[in-house]
């Protein structure tokens, strides 16, 4: 199956080669998908996209146009796909719905234990040849209350790293997961989560129903000091409000994997360009916050998956017409 790769980065491709194997006809690229780029796709039969590219219905439209019948997501989220649309037109729509839930929950750790444990300002000061200890004061993590918004499999694969701190650990998602009891989780609403938690980690997907779940009244039910962990996606938390409340000092610190407006900023080289978004010059400015640029996914093991998954869902629509991951059904 011929496929174009939209927004393949250097460190995807000797997984795709791998995992390819030579079966289908693939071609890289690394310009994003968007009603521009869509013509780049003609006299191939599928696409292949990841996290930002643009699949809107205008999109999809064109790539129908051009004879596009499959689009194989890098991703387990699929926010950025007009799924109505999609098949309306008839587009097969697959996902990689589990390429690796702890690669994802590790990095929401290791930001949460970097921040609060000032790992970051301790290696400027340590360059500097500053030696003194009285601006990296920490917590300790074990007593405290995580509250952990969607349950899923990277929201327990967090969960569970957070029950070997010695946490008290609570849940809100509206599909509980069994494996909660194990590890002491307790489901509550969100109000009591918000109100209780010490910190709070966010694993749910971008949805109409969790469009900025945390805004202004969220904010307002939380602990004064309270620290925010986000590797979903940045949509969940209204940027704005996250903001004053950090100036305010109502949150005590934000680790960051995503970003509200990240499209287009995320994974490239603007190193010789002028940023115009004020929001992100502001957030990134707090000694309190730490972003990273939406890399939770990056690491080798989840680097084969997507790359396996992504295959083995062309292959599936080669031979079947479908594939057990089709969001389309």
């Amino acid at each position: 199956m011929k496929t174009l790769c939209y927004s393949l980065k250097p460190f995807e491709r000797p997984g795709m080669v791998q995992a390819n194997h030579r079966k289908h006809e693939l071609i890289f690229n690394e310009q994003s998908l968007s009603l521009e780029s869509a013509a780049l796709a003609e006299g191939c039969e599928a696409v292949s996209i990841f996290t930002n590219d643009d699949a809107s219905g205008d999109v999809l439209k064109a790539l129908h146009r051009l004879g596009v019948g499959y689009i194989a997501l890098r991703s387990a989220g699929y926010n950025h796909v007009d799924l109505t649309t999609a098949r309306r037109l008839g587009i097969r729509i697959a996902n990689v719905p589990a390429y690796s839930p702890n690669a994802v929950a590790e990095q929401g750790v290791a930001l949460l234990m970097a921040l609060n444990r000032r790992i970051v300002e301790s290696q400027w000061l340590m360059q500097m040849q500053d030696f003194r200890l009285d601006t990296l004061t920490g917590f300790n993590i074990h007593g405290k209350t995580v509250g952990i918004i969607g349950t899923g499999q990277i929201g327990m694969a967090f969960a569970k790293i957070m029950n070997g701190f010695g946490v008290r650990l609570l849940g809100f998602d509206p599909q509980q997961n069994p494996e909660a009891a194990a590890i002491g989780l307790t489901y509550v609403s969100l109000e009591q989560l918000l109100c209780e938690s010490d910190i709070i980690s966010i694993h749910c997907p971008l949805n109409e129903h969790t469009q900025y779940m945390i805004d202004e009244p969220q904010f307002a039910l939380m602990k004064e000091g309270v620290y925010i962990v986000n590797t979903a996606r940045g949509g969940i938390v209204r940027t704005s409000a996250l903001i004053r409340h950090l100036s305010a000092g109502k949150v005590g610190g934000a680790c960051l994997d995503v970003y509200e407006r990240e499209k287009g900023l995320f994974f490239f080289d603007h190193r010789h360009t002028i940023m115009q978004d004020e929001e992100f010059i502001r957030l990134r400015s707090f000694k309190n916050v730490l972003i990273t640029g939406h890399q939770g996914f990056l690491t080798v093991e989840a680097l084969r998956n997507i790359a396996d998954t992504t295959i083995e869902n062309l292959d599936a629509w080669e031979q079947h017409g479908r594939s057990p991951n089709d969001l389309t059904d």
